[in-house]
């Protein structure tokens, strides 16, 4: 007889290698084809709701690795709620508007910005912005999001945009909204003021200059001094000395008047030997000391204008850098501004939109700020004003989209007032029921928004939803009326927000509407529209009114750490104005995609991996088991390295299924299932270990820590099942009669092994879950996918205590007879522990243990002889003590036995010389069914 045709050897159609990008793409259609999320949300129905607020991503281009990263992980949550049982839809949407759409448009058209008409340009951006949403849905359901793709939302989405303008009146309503001329962020390459969130901070170089600024009267302080005497400031951006409204020192520090070059310059006198060192200068004179607050009543002359500056007090003048004098240029900064208030300064703006210097500055009208600075440095030189001057590099602000450097620019915006109503420090208070994850986020957010300014939300730009304020054509004043309002939300739900650009304004105002300050009637409209980040902001709002399966507040919104300042902000603010509470129950946030070098990847720099490239190559499952292994919490690195590392991994898990597939192929559960009672020692083990397995997993998974799930499954995967399950169990399920209960009771161990696995890895390797799911016909017999099944926690008593705790000794007993083998074996004194003999003298619990289960505990060894002997008060002969129990000690040596033919293990003797009796008994039964 041959033997080999009475094994039951695996029979697995689930390959263990597999061209995963075509696999993938099957599981793809399948998915589509059985329209298998609707079905997941069919089925739950009348289920505990768990909702995510998917934060839009831009509609510029193709996904990359950082938009891939989030949706990943906001997947990986979606997919774990759905199979523990909640209704949790995930609502895609797009963040349509904006400047990144905008430039985007602009420069693929070729368009002249000047000289095309604003409904012309807004149409090519609506065709781009559509053109890209669907590029980048196609992309996300290719990397296996799991989302209602059929239903998205749009910021463009005519719905959308009428919420956000109802919002907007209400808010105007509620006094939130007002007009003012204060310094903002401007881009004179975008010509448009810009958001906290769409700074970024670069390397520059800059340039200083030491500049004096004449006293207009007799410096009484120094009343014998006859010379000429001037304040001495330090600026780092020269060309804003156009816009000087006033100097500041600070009235607490010592200021002191030294004789330089036969005239006097005051300066802090803890910055005398920083202000020497700078200017090089060796000879010089102390006239005289004073407190900063002496000076306050003296002006000075501007240095290349024709006006007079007041010296005015600045607690915030700091003494680390310049000169401890600062010229305030009100329309140039912020904390100048505020200056300006306090003193009543005038607030001068010499530069336009363009970055162009007008009648302010003076000499320099008509140059653009960036190439004025070297004439104005040139000129004072030449006059006598300058000091010293030169270049440092400087950390600067940035505009997110051009990459240019930004000014600070006081120009006429809507605001939203963040101390109105309280609403800032309700919104801090906000901050603490709001659950974060990483911690930190609360003290991050809650530092941000102790020191953010009013909220402009005006923008220059033609791309997004039109502000409906209306300008009286006689006083010049902007108006905001809630009746306006109301009329343009109402015709914008049915026609899109467009129809501010394409109609008259007598569409939008009531009958005999005349202007409030000077009762005009000659109203025109005006034509900024809103900050990109607050038509994002109120995703929360919009979409949970024009979705039923989405309410306030959200439970989870999950995106990059750097919206502190930015989505999360703009989200909170007006959540909190509106209703008083967060529209978020919990936040977590993620860091960013790195290259080799910890880099950020950006195209521009040339370190960018594609991720619909890695997808083609090595399967999006790839891709994903990295993400759920990494610690989002911190940056991750996408590398070759890194993807190589999980593509090994996901081979273990692969190589898992496929072993477990191909020994329960004839196993079927509603015939063949064994009951805990009857089932073997090894396999009620299993089952105990993957339960706690299980509900570690399901633990780490509510605390979202996914790198530790994937961990455990991993060690799962190699320890437990490759390395000692599988090993001590292939006896059974190879030379075992088919139907015996041996096996019977490993397969049941194994399916349920499989199955927990299975649903549990979904989240991550989700296109390879399904193909094993699909794999093995009584797991579609109970659900169509996998996504369709449920993971509970896990409830069965496997074992009690005392099995426990035989298994405990067992395991450990195994591990160091196993360590003393392999010492023994590469000294050369035994082949293997295959083909040795153990004897174990013990006494008490190990014996009693022992004595419980020999023969399970021989195939735990994997020797072909176990002796187990009671220990007689004194050391055997040759013997190695055990490090863990007292009173038992390990003799292993060779063992000669003869191998069975059939299931080549060792045993004393065989019958007639070729099989063992346990083959025999199969060979034999095998042989009356034939016949």
């Amino acid at each position: 007889m041959e033997y080999k045709n009475t094994l039951n050897l695996p029979q697995a159609s689930f390959p263990m290698r597999v061209n995963l990008p075509e696999m993938e793409g099957k599981i793809l259609d399948f998915w589509q084809k059985e329209q298998i999320y609707k079905k997941v949300r069919s089925a739950s129905n009348g289920k505990t709701k768990f909702t995510l607020l998917d934060g839009p991503p831009y509609t510029n281009g193709p996904i990359h690795m950082g938009q891939t990263f989030n949706k990943i992980l906001k997947d990986i949550i979606v997919r774990y709620k759905t199979l523990r049982g909640f209704s949790a839809p995930f609502i895609p949407g797009w963040d349509a508007h904006g400047l990144p759409t905008e430039i985007l448009t602009i420069k693929s058209h070729k368009l002249d910005r000047k000289n095309t008409t604003s409904t012309q340009l807004r149409q090519k951006c609506a065709e781009t912005a559509f053109h890209y949403a669907e590029i980048q849905k196609e992309q996300f359901k290719r990397i296996g999001v799991f989302a209602d793709w059929e239903n998205p939302y749009m910021t463009l989405d005519p719905g959308y945009e009428s919420e956000v303008i109802r919002i907007f009146g209400k808010l105007a309503d509620e006094n939130y909204i007002y007009r003012g001329l204060k310094p903002v962020y401007w881009c004179t390459d975008c010509e448009t003021a810009l958001a906290e969130a769409e700074i970024e901070y670069r390397n520059k170089k800059s340039a200083f200059a030491f500049v004096k600024f004449q006293l207009k009267n007799s410096l009484k302080l120094a009343s014998d001094f006859m010379k000429p005497v001037s304040l001495l400031v330090w600026t780092s951006a020269p060309w804003t000395l156009s816009g000087s409204a006033a100097v500041a020192v600070n009235p607490d520090e010592i200021y002191c008047l030294a004789e330089i070059n036969g005239e006097g310059l005051i300066m802090a006198d803890p910055l005398l030997d920083y202000v020497m060192e700078q200017c090089s200068i060796e000879d010089y004179n102390i006239v005289s000391s004073f407190k900063g607050s002496e000076l306050a009543s003296y002006t000075v002359t501007h240095p290349f204008a024709d006006r007079e500056l007041q010296i005015i007090a600045g607690e915030y003048v700091r003494m680390d850098q310049g000169t401890g004098c600062v010229q305030i240029a009100p329309g140039l900064g912020r904390e100048d501004y505020e200056a300006a208030v306090k003193y009543n300064l005038p607030v001068k703006v010499p530069v336009n939109e363009y970055g162009i210097l007008f009648d302010d500055a003076c000499l320099f009208k008509g140059m653009h700020y960036s190439s004025a600075e070297g004439a104005m440095l040139e000129y004072l030189k030449k006059n006598g004003k300058l000091l010293k001057s030169g270049d440092f590099e400087n950390s600067h602000a940035h505009c997110w989209r051009c990459r240019k450097p930004v000014i600070s620019r006081a120009a006429s915006q809507w605001f939203i007032a963040v101390d109105i109503n309280n609403l800032r420090a309700q919104a801090m208070e906000q901050v603490e029921v709001v659950k974060w994850q990483p911690y930190w986020g609360a003290d991050r957010i809650s530092n941000m928004l102790r020191e953010r300014p009013d909220w402009c939300i005006s923008r220059q730009r033609v791309w997004g939803i039109p502000i409906p304020a209306v300008k009286c054509m006689d006083c010049g004043r902007e108006i905001l009326d809630s009746h306006i309002i109301e009329q343009f939300r109402k015709i914008t739900a049915v026609e899109g927000s467009g129809v501010w650009f394409d109609s008259d304004v007598k569409r939008f105002i009531p009958d005999g509407f005349t202007c409030p300050y000077c009762d005009s009637t000659d109203i025109e409209k005006t034509y900024e529209i809103f900050d990109v980040w607050f038509e994002s902001g109120l995703a929360a709002e919009a979409v949970s009114k024009i979705r039923s399966d989405i309410s306030i507040p959200v439970d989870l919104c999950v995106e990059g750490s750097d919206q502190h300042r930015g989505w999360f902000q703009s989200s909170l603010l007006p959540s909190v104005a509106l209703r008083g509470k967060a529209p978020f129950r919990e936040v977590l946030t993620h860091g960013w995609v790195l290259d080799e070098e910890g880099k950020s990847m950006h195209k521009s720099l040339g370190n960018y991996i594609d991720p619909i490239e890695v997808v083609s190559e090595r399967g999006a499952d790839i891709l994903r088991l990295l993400i759920a292994s990494s610690d989002y919490a911190s940056d991750i690195s996408v590398t070759e390295e890194s993807l190589e590392q999980s593509q090994e991994a996901y081979r273990k898990f692969r190589n898992t299924a496929r072993f477990i597939l191909g020994n329960i192929e004839d196993f079927d559960p509603e015939s063949d299932y064994i009951e805990t009672g009857k089932m073997a020692p090894q396999d009620r083990w299993l089952l105990y270990r993957k339960d706690r397995i299980v509900k570690d997993c399901l633990e780490h998974f509510e605390n979202y820590q996914f790198h530790k799930v994937v961990r455990i499954l991993h060690n799962f995967c190699v320890q437990d099942l490759s390395r000692f399950y599988f090993v001590i169990s292939k006896s059974i399920l190879y030379y075992h009669s088919k139907d015996s209960v041996e096996r019977r009771s490993s397969q049941t161990a194994l399916y349920e092994t499989l199955k927990s696995l299975t649903c549990i890895l979904a989240p991550f390797i989700s296109f390879t879950a399904e193909e094993i799911w699909q794999s093995y016909r009584p797991f579609t017999r109970e659900a169509q996918s996998v996504m369709l099944s449920f993971v509970s926690v896990p409830e069965t008593v496997w074992m009690d205590e005392t099995e426990e705790s035989r298994w405990e000794i067992f395991l450990e007993l195994r591990r160091q007879i196993f360590e003393e083998a392999e010492k023994l074996r590469k000294s050369g004194k035994i082949s293997g522990i295959s083909e040795a003999r153990v004897s174990i003298h013990t006494a008490g619990n190990v014996l009693s243990a022992l004595g419980w289960n020999i023969e399970l505990f021989r195939r735990i060894i994997g020797a072909p002889v176990v002796e187990i002997h009671e220990w007689k008060e004194r050391e055997p002969k040759n013997a190695l003590p055990s490090a863990s129990y007292p009173r038992t000690f390990f003799i292993i040596d060779n063992f000669k036995g003869e191998k069975c033919k059939r299931c080549r293990s060792l045993f004393p003797d065989l019958l007639e010389g070729e099989i063992c009796l346990s083959c025999n008994e199969v060979v034999n039964r095998i042989s009356a069914e034939d016949s």
